[in-house]
């Protein structure tokens, strides 16, 4: 059998068989590309910030946060945009909006918001099982993203011709309108076959590498830095953390005013409150859209000895800055808004790849079924 059978029919058998589960990633990719913009803009709506000289300090903030609920938040976040609200997470149950320039509470964020984008983050890495089958449903996102690879691989050797003249290049790289069928369906399986091919690429690598601890072992290898362990730091005020009556908040301000000039063109900056007095303070500042690893540094401060430690994109070895960007390349985030825009029209793409695919091969199918018939009735035509 020639290889470029040979790979049509392995691209043709993964197709099929992983297709649906390509499918549903692809569809809930889409929606999950701007999920950080959607959930501001729902977080946003109908609440009105009335920008009056310069916020409240976060000491003040955090008191009237905890007048309030009797908890203190895990973080504390301000942005530089006037108008938007400060946010007080007290976990991923719940994040409480706040007007930073009179403390006011504000609400709750957006719970239809976030519930949805769960709902659809389920489907998207599990098919959307959850609890004890949650691990079942990462192995096969998992293995049908390792299989979509193949496919990505295997198609431009298949859709670019044997003979390189423009007649017939050309239906490779641009849509016919003047086609319909059988014909159309190869047209766009083929045109956007080609032209998502290295921002699919892109994608499904950094899935793999997401799915896969021996993908991820592997990048921090080729890069020749050490693996990191895969031990994860216990979680903690998922729910807030419900105190005494009267919590030391003494000495934000100044740690807060010391962050902020260390970074002077932050979007975002956020406290992640320190559990005791022993424990460091430690400050995200973001210069980007919040899904842009290159564009956050890390400001911890050791409270007893006032130590401070400014830690960027640039400070981390070259493994953990490629695994750090392979996160947000996924979603197109790690490029900005055109690279989020990129990001969406490629799964779009990849959704009408599996439909075209698949009704391609069904029609193969009808064909052969058909054929078949035809010669069992011209043998018993013979016969007669």
């Amino acid at each position: 059998m020639k290889l470029r059978k040979l790979i049509f029919w392995v691209h043709l058998t993964v197709g099929c068989l992983a297709g649906i589960v390509i499918l549903v990633m692809s569809v809930t990719g889409v929606l999950l590309a701007y999920e950080r913009q959607i959930n501001a803009w729902a977080d946003r709506s109908g609440v009105h910030i009335a920008p009056a000289g310069e916020p409240l300090p976060p000491e003040t903030l955090l008191t009237r946060i905890f007048a309030a609920e009797q908890a203190v938040p895990v973080t504390l976040t301000l942005r530089s945009e006037p108008s938007s609200p400060a946010e007080a997470s007290f976990g991923r149950e719940k994040t409480l909006l706040v007007d930073p320039y009179t403390g006011a509470m504000l609400g709750p964020a957006s719970r239809r918001s976030r519930d949805f984008f769960e709902a659809v983050e389920r489907l998207h890495r599990a098919v959307g099982l959850q609890g004890g089958n949650r691990a079942l449903g990462r192995s096969v996102t998992g293995a049908a993203n390792f299989l979509f690879l193949g496919l990505v691989l295997s198609g431009p050797f298949l859709w670019l011709p044997k003979t390189w003249i423009w007649s017939r290049v050309k239906p490779t790289l641009f849509f016919r309108g003047n086609v319909s069928g059988k014909a159309r369906e190869w047209n766009w399986h083929n045109v956007i076959g080609i032209w998502t091919a290295i921002p699919l690429l892109v994608i499904v690598v950094s899935g793999v590498i997401m799915s896969y601890p021996w993908a991820n072992d592997f990048l921090y290898r080729l890069a020749g830095s050490p693996v990191p362990s895969n031990q994860r730091p216990p979680e903690r005020g998922r729910g807030g953390r419900l105190l005494n009556s009267n919590p030391d908040f003494s000495g934000l301000n100044d740690l807060w005013s010391q962050a902020q000039r260390q970074i002077p063109r932050w979007q975002s900056i956020t406290l992640r409150l320190p559990a005791s007095a022993r424990e460091p303070a430690v400050f995200n500042l973001d210069e980007g859209n919040g899904g842009q690893p290159q564009s956050r540094s890390t400001v911890t401060f050791d409270r007893k000895s006032g130590e401070m430690r400014l830690e960027n994109f640039a400070s981390n070895n070259l493994g953990r800055r490629l695994r750090m960007l392979a996160r947000f390349a996924h979603t197109g985030e790690a490029g900005g808004a055109a690279g989020q825009l990129i990001a969406t029209l490629a799964s779009l793409g990849a959704a009408l790849l599996v439909y075209t695919g698949i009704s391609l091969a069904m029609r193969r199918w009808f064909r052969a079924r058909a054929r078949a018939r035809e010669a069992v009735s011209a043998g018993e035509l013979q016969l007669r």
